[in-house]
């Protein structure tokens, strides 16, 4: 079991961070599952770069409706574990592999068409800066400082004390 040391404003910091993140996820997830009309189809199927043909075949008719609820349950439970603070690193991790795969259907890359637009700019995007601060929250978990893991503290569960 490692220790981590921060003074508490550091924590709080993290803390809130991972809040933010956590409610981004499940408005997200939120929007998407109380809209009948949403569906990732025409995002999936204008992707750009190297893994086009893998998301045009996700966009496919034989594979939408499946992707569409997967997507929508990955950014609730994200959403969760980073809101209540319980499965933070598990949720992290899942968060930083749907980022990461929005990012390289549509990737900020030279040449790209999306290269420029708001949130998109020349290699990075707000979905990498995000997938960034997901991995910070992995390496440093805030939820036994605050959040339900405190109440539920398995032994194997890192520690992280303040000043």
């Amino acid at each position: 079991m490692a220790e981590h040391s921060f003074k508490n404003s550091q924590l709080n910091a993290l803390v809130l961070m991972r809040l933010f993140i956590g409610w981004h996820f499940l408005y997200e997830g939120t929007l998407k599952l109380f809209n009948s009309n949403w569906t990732s189809k025409a995002y999936l199927l204008s992707a750009e770069g190297f893994m086009k043909p893998f998301f045009v075949w996700l966009g496919s008719d034989s594979m939408i409706n499946m992707v569409d609820m997967l997507n929508i349950i990955c950014l609730l439970l994200v959403g969760l574990t980073l809101l209540l603070g319980y499965l933070e690193r598990t949720g992290a991790i899942a968060g930083i592999i749907l980022l990461l795969l929005y990012y390289l259907a549509h990737p900020a890359f030279p040449g790209m068409v999306q290269v420029g637009t708001e949130g998109s700019y020349w290699i990075i995007n707000k979905n990498l800066i995000e997938a960034a601060a997901l991995l910070v929250i992995y390496q440093i978990p805030t939820a036994n400082h605050f959040g339900l893991a405190r109440l539920f503290k398995p032994a194997s569960v890192e520690t992280i004390t303040s000043n």
